[in-house]
């Protein structure tokens, strides 16, 4: 048996700090996304309203 409290993650092991990858990655996603949303709550008005 190993004794995993002396285990660290990998990123800080390393010494990596991968919060501007992860800000990036959520951009990636989160443009197109928030996009698709407004796109689809404004064809949805045009919808419903006429």
């Amino acid at each position: 048996m190993s004794d995993s409290s002396s285990q660290s993650p990998p990123d800080v092991s390393t010494g990596k700090d991968r919060r501007p990858l992860i800000a990036l990655t959520w951009l990636w996603v989160g443009a197109p996304l928030a996009y698709g949303l407004y796109e689809l709550i404004r064809k949805a008005t045009q919808l419903f309203t006429g």
